[in-house]
């Protein structure tokens, strides 16, 4: 006779579901959205993802994470200046939205707290397979957020800035986006903190028919921080979506970016910076289905590595069975600055039609020594040499956006980097 027993729980396993029973009665929500909270916590209860599973290999969530930090309700995060002067700011502080939001024309802000509490939200908890862990952890735990309704039509002249931002313990927020047919926007989702913490965060994007979104996401997570994340989007009819990442800091990071092309016409673009240092892991895996005919997409994912840092990009572009005219390519291209750091990549194509234009590839280098004595024989010293080789590397993904005021702002927010990194 075979016995099947349940591993035993590790200790962070352990916290999170003591949490949950600690917390349960704080959480906002009817009753349909506290069943879809008992649900994810069952799904804890059943183990965090280990290697054993395909979509997690590089990532062994129950090892990495050793630890689960204790909601502290004394923490205080402050509202940072908006990298985009001008921009709308958005703030969710250790996971509390305010009250009290700017009036933005042609869009409707409300807390997220208040979808909670009434239900209206609760479709959107719907886990996207069934091996969600950051959306069964994030489930379980939100308490805030802002849903934010962009007008049809409208055309938004300053960034938006959602802002996540930590001081310590636990921190789980969502933020649902719509955007209607014809409007144009940019939105920042600015992840950052200065303490020990978890912090899980899930956006979730709908555009309409012709609707044009860039959206920016800054992780700039303290080396003391777990940060688990979702970027989820569905395009409609001749919408255009402009995503740009950069992931530049956390101890432990994992930004998953789940994308659907529901209208024909539709675009959908990636750019990626992994800046990757000290002993730290990041893994951006990414879900793309085309599902309908005539939609394009093109990723390109730039990776950074010293130290002892460990990175994953796994992406993943599925092409269903009428989508014909598919027209998507994806690149990663990765520089080693470190004989101890690691980078693993894994592009995947699954095409079930048969008139599509697709292809993946991938690089692993180092710096190349002709181009650095090239420099140095001009008087450059080899520091500087290094670091302007390095930034060419990434700033070429920056400058493919359009709008020069957030290409500069990035370009700080690459200097920094270099200058904290060396």
């Amino acid at each position: 006779m075979n016995m099947h027993t349940q591993p035993q729980r590790t200790q962070a396993e352990t916290a999170l579901i003591d949490a949950f029973g600690e917390r349960l009665s704080l959480l906002p929500g009817d009753g349909a959205v506290m069943l879809k909270r008992d649900d994810a916590i069952e799904a804890i209860k059943h183990g965090l993802p280990t290697r054993r599973i395909e979509s997690w290999h590089y990532t062994d969530l129950r090892r990495l994470l050793t630890a689960v930090p204790a909601f502290d309700p004394t923490a205080a995060a402050k509202t940072l200046t908006p990298i985009v002067e001008g921009s709308a700011v958005l703030a969710v502080l250790n996971g509390v939205s305010s009250a009290k939001f700017p009036a933005i024309e042609g869009v409707t802000i409300q807390r997220l707290s208040e979808k909670l509490t009434d239900g209206s939200i609760a479709p959107g908890l719907e886990p996207y397979g069934s091996d969600d862990a950051i959306g069964a952890l994030n489930t379980a735990f939100v308490a805030d957020g802002y849903f934010v309704d962009i007008a049809d039509g409208a055309a938004l002249e300053k960034p938006i800035e959602l802002q996540n931002l930590q001081a310590g313990g636990q921190t789980h927020v969502r933020f649902p986006v719509r955007v209607g047919a014809g409007a144009k926007a940019a939105i920042v989702e600015r992840q950052a903190g200065e303490g020990a913490a978890l912090a899980s965060s899930v956006s979730q994007l709908v555009l309409g028919e012709g609707a044009e979104v860039t959206w920016l996401i800054i992780q700039e997570q303290p080396e003391t921080a777990t940060h688990l994340a979702q970027f989820k989007a569905h395009l409609g009819k001749n919408s255009k979506l402009t995503l740009f990442l950069m992931n530049a800091g956390g101890k432990l990071v994992r930004q998953e970016i789940v994308v659907k092309t529901t209208g024909e016409g539709a675009d959908f673009k990636l750019r990626g910076i992994n800046l990757l240092a000290g002993d730290t892991h990041t893994d951006v895996t990414m879900v793309l289905d085309h599902a309908v005919p005539h939609t394009t997409s093109t990723e390109v994912i730039r990776n950074v590595v010293t130290g002892k840092a460990r990175g994953v990009f796994q992406g993943r572009i599925n092409v269903h069975q009428y989508a014909q005219k598919t027209n998507a390519k994806m690149a990663c291209n990765t520089l080693l600055l470190s004989d101890d750091g690691e980078f693993s990549t894994k592009p995947e194509l699954e095409i079930f039609a048969d008139d599509v234009i697709c292809g993946h590839g991938a690089t692993v280098t180092e710096i190349d020594h002709n181009h650095l004595f090239y420099l140095m024989a001009r008087g450059i010293d080899e520091k500087s040499a290094r670091g302007l080789l390095v930034k060419a590397f990434v700033a070429e993904v920056i400058e493919e956006l359009d709008d020069e005021t957030i290409v500069e702002a990035l370009e700080t927010r690459l200097d920094d980097w270099f200058v904290a990194h060396g």
